[in-house]
């Protein structure tokens, strides 16, 4: 079957002189930090589940979340939560009509990037000292 397009024909130009802007990787992360928070959930559930079974269970959960890489899913799991609740601070003030211009829209997004950070770091620091 012959196609009706013409297949040679240019890609939209927005393809072409589109560049990357700080709200879209701002909207893109949020979109990300709440697959991760799908996935956290589910790592918790299997602690929680394996609490539920008994202690020779809850020590082999427990053991793999404290080695390297549970700490490391715990902390991205931390860093999410952080990011997705400042952002959907941000999109809270957005549907208020809020917040639009360019260059607002642009410092919040390195101030949402900072939040997150910051907030993640100090949960850890609070959970090791306290």
């Amino acid at each position: 079957m012959a196609s009706s397009h013409n297949d040679s024909r240019p890609l939209s130009p927005h393809l072409q002189v589109w560049r990357w802007h700080p709200t879209m990787w701002t909207s893109i992360l949020h979109r990300a930090s709440g697959v991760a928070l799908y996935v956290g959930t589910l790592v918790l559930t299997v602690w929680v589940v394996a609490a539920a079974a008994g202690p020779q269970a809850y020590a082999t959960a427990e053991g793999w979340l404290l080695s390297p890489l549970g700490r490391l899913v715990l902390f991205g799991f931390t860093l999410a939560g952080t990011y997705h609740l400042a952002s959907g601070v941000r999109h809270l003030v957005w549907d208020a009509g809020a917040g639009f211009a360019p260059k607002t829209a642009n410092a919040v997004s390195f101030v949402l990037y900072g939040f997150a950070l910051v907030a993640t770091l100090a949960v850890w620091a609070a959970a090791y000292w306290l």
